[in-house]
């Protein structure tokens, strides 16, 4: 299977492909609208800092271009700790910027809570997943750890919400709508289960 990870400079996109080749999948990095516009299968990553990242989307018509393919045409697309966030509407970390709008909500940074946790959230993590969404997280072992490295989170719907994670409070770990799905944690870093996930992600067919 052909998947097509988009390249707007805020992705580890070495990682990823590595990832999805491991699995027996053509990944294919793509960097224009036009790219985008015919791809069967598409893939957000992302890290670093959201305006920046909102910037050089829509710099390069690609915001456009995702939403045609996305949410017109109906190409499911799984996003990828940075990727997730910008499904939002605002994000608010240095500055607020409007995200894809995708998704009602803010992306705000993590409050440690009274537990005083370090920001970032680093490291492996038990997630919670909803009934929902159980096919990607079915053939996930053990505690459904995932490897996490962010330092905001998204609020949004909880009709959206698909997993969730315990950091001081009940973050938002994944969310699905409509052939939209997508994980604040990274699948690609995540060995077996993020393996697992990856997988479930090429055989769905929302």
């Amino acid at each position: 299977m052909r998947v097509s990870i988009v390249d707007y400079g805020a992705g580890n996109l070495d990682s990823v492909s590595k990832a999805f080749s491991f699995l027996g999948a053509e990944p294919v990095v793509v960097r224009t609208p036009e790219a985008i516009a015919v791809s069967d299968r598409l893939i957000l990553p992302g890290v670093g800092a959201a305006g920046a990242a909102m910037k050089r989307l829509r710099e390069g018509g690609l915001d456009e271009a995702l939403t045609a393919a996305v949410r017109h045409r109906g190409v499911p697309m799984l996003g990828i700790c940075l990727g997730m966030q910008l499904l939002a509407e605002r994000l608010h970390e240095h500055e607020t910027v409007s995200g894809l709008g995708w998704l009602p909500g803010d992306v705000n940074r993590i409050d440690g809570g009274s537990k005083h946790l370090r920001v970032p959230h680093m490291g492996w993590s038990g997630v919670r997943s909803t009934p929902a969404a159980d096919r990607f997280f079915a053939e996930t072992r053990g505690k459904r750890e995932f490897y996490f490295a962010h330092s905001y989170t998204l609020a949004t719907d909880a009709a959206a919400v698909a997993a969730t994670v315990d950091y001081g409070a009940n973050l938002t770990a994944a969310v699905l709508s409509g052939n939209v799905f997508a994980v604040q944690f990274h699948p690609e870093k995540s060995q077996k289960n993020g393996q697992a996930l990856l997988q479930a992600f090429m055989d769905w067919n929302p």
